[in-house]
C-alpha cells in the first residue's frame, strides 16, 4: 500500500504517505463547491506532472554531471466541463542559469517529456511545456 486518504468533512481530505508519515491537505476548489483552502485533488495531478518532470530532469542532470539546482515550474492548470475534467496543463520551466548546451537542454527536454506522470495522463489532457533557458 502507497498512501491512504480520510475524508475529513466539508470537502476536505488528508492524504498519508504510509512510508515517511507525510501527510497532504485537500480541498474542492471555489468553483466546485470548494473554499480553495488547499490544493485540489486536480491541483494536485497538474503539480504532479510538474514535479514528476524535475525529478526525472534531476536524475538526467545528474546522470550527466550537470547541476539544474533552483529550477522551478510554474504550473496552470485549465480545466473543461461535461465531463468535468483537466482539459490542458500548461508547465513553464524556469531553469535557474543561462549557460546550457544545446546538448544539455535537449536532455532536460526530453526527460520533462517522458516523466511517468506524463505517460500516466489521459491522451485528451494537452500537457504544454515551455522551457526559459
Amino acid at each position: 500500500m502507497t498512501s491512504t486518504v480520510t475524508y475529513l468533512g466539508e470537502l476536505r481530505t488528508e492524504a498519508t504517505h504510509l512510508f515517511s508519515g507525510t501527510k497532504i491537505i485537500t480541498d474542492a476548489p471555489l468553483d466546485n463547491q470548494g473554499k480553495a483552502e488547499a490544493f485540489s485533488p486536480t491541483d494536485l495531478c497538474a503539480t504532479s506532472l510538474a514535479s514528476c518532470a524535475l525529478t526525472i530532469m534531476g536524475i538526467s542532470a545528474r546522470n550527466h554531471a550537470f547541476d539544474m539546482n533552483g529550477a522551478y515550474v510554474e504550473v496552470t492548470k485549465i480545466m473543461a466541463a461535461d465531463p468535468r475534467r483537466i482539459a490542458k496543463v500548461v508547465l513553464r520551466f524556469v531553469m535557474p542559469q543561462n549557460d546550457y548546451t544545446d546538448t544539455q537542454q535537449q536532455i532536460l527536454e526530453k526527460a520533462a517529456r517522458t516523466c511517468p506522470v506524463s505517460f500516466s495522463l489521459a491522451e485528451g489532457v494537452e500537457q504544454v511545456m515551455e522551457f526559459v533557458w
